[in-house]
């Protein structure tokens, strides 16, 4: 049986649609969201066997913790122990937003969205569909990306169906993402506060807040217990092979040097230097770090085996977002030079 499709439209249409995947949620199954970062594949967080259809659906490790989606400030700490005054205050001033607080949890959700850890990662996503549909569910909602697993997450409904078509109850189709790529991390269970996995507020935009700001040591390496997603297993990989090029001004020698291979080579820039490149097929992500950040899952799922053999990408400036965009690509990368 295929996955029902459900398209927010009109007003009385995203009523109707809305309440439609509550009561499937309700019922103990698995929707995918829309939210300002990528698709989520929502399942309610205290039921352990509704959960479990997540990690089935995507292939997910489960070791592999879940961020659980929550409509307000209230429902978050309902949902935790006590935690650092700094809390409120990132709260107060980036949520609803992209970023995902990492804290002790209070034992009121399934111990598979954690993993088995102490700890729960929470936020409350900026988009008006979602949190509608969990003030109507009045539930909190566990929600990795709605990919599969190793794959780049989806930031449109159809990106949803190309992986999980069959494997859950419904999409709904809320457009695209705006933001693109996932949420920012934070543990919050220390004094200063240690971001996990970099995303649109930056560090920069943290220490304004909370007035320090760790990075973890691990954020680019394996960890074997992991308190975020993207912290332990490959992610973001593309169908064919990735190239990322530290030096762009080695760009067109090393899409000249794969094509000499025989390789028909597809190439991810941006438009500074667009026209001095030549390749089988080229992808613009954009001018500045946003644009880039916003369309990167789009361009990476575009790549196509019969199309490509191999894909090289341009290094982009590692100001604001455009870390935790390097921070992808270097993940989804097979090889760097």
């Amino acid at each position: 049986m295929g996955t029902k499709l459900l398209i927010v439209e009109g007003k009385s249409g995203k009523k109707q649609v809305i309440q439609e995947a509550a009561d499937l949620l309700v019922k103990g199954e698995v929707v995918a969201i829309p939210t300002e970062t990528v698709y989520g594949l929502g399942a309610n967080a205290r039921d352990e066997a509704a959960v479990d259809k997540i990690f089935k659906a995507k292939g997910r490790p489960n070791d592999n913790p879940l961020i659980v989606h929550v409509a307000s400030k209230e429902q978050l700490f309902s949902l935790v122990k006590s935690c650092p005054t700094y809390v409120e205050k990132l709260i107060d001033t980036f949520s609803p937003g992209p970023i995902t607080y990492v804290l002790e949890s209070s034992g009121k959700i399934a111990s598979n969205v954690t993993a088995g850890l102490s700890t729960v990662g929470l936020r409350i996503p900026k988009n008006e569909i979602t949190l509608t549909l969990l003030e109507q569910t009045n539930l909190p909602i566990a929600a990795p990306s709605a990919n599969l697993s190793g794959k780049p997450s989806p930031t449109t409904a159809q990106h949803v169906l190309e992986d999980l078509d069959g494997k859950i109850a419904a999409v709904l189709d809320g457009g695209p993402a705006n933001v693109g790529l996932e949420s920012t991390v934070v543990d919050c269970t220390q004094e200063i506060p240690v971001i996990l996995r970099l995303g649109k507020i930056t560090p920069d935009d943290i220490k304004q807040v909370a007035g320090e700001v760790k990075l973890a040591t691990n954020i680019t390496e394996n960890t074997r217990t992991p308190k975020s997603p993207g912290m332990k297993y490959k992610h973001y990989a593309p169908d064919v092979p990735l190239i990322l090029v530290q030096d762009n001004n080695k760009l067109q020698e090393i899409i000249d040097e794969e094509g000499s291979k025989g390789n028909r080579v597809g190439v991810l820039t941006s438009t500074g230097i667009t026209n001095e490149i030549k390749a089988d097929q080229i992808i613009i992500l954009g001018r500045d770090e946003e644009e880039i950040a916003a369309k990167l899952y789009d361009a990476l799922r575009s790549f196509k085996q019969n199309e490509v053999d191999i894909v090289v990408c341009e290094s982009f400036p590692r100001e604001g977002v455009g870390k935790a965009v390097m921070d992808r690509i270097e993940r989804a990368a097979n090889k760097i030079i």
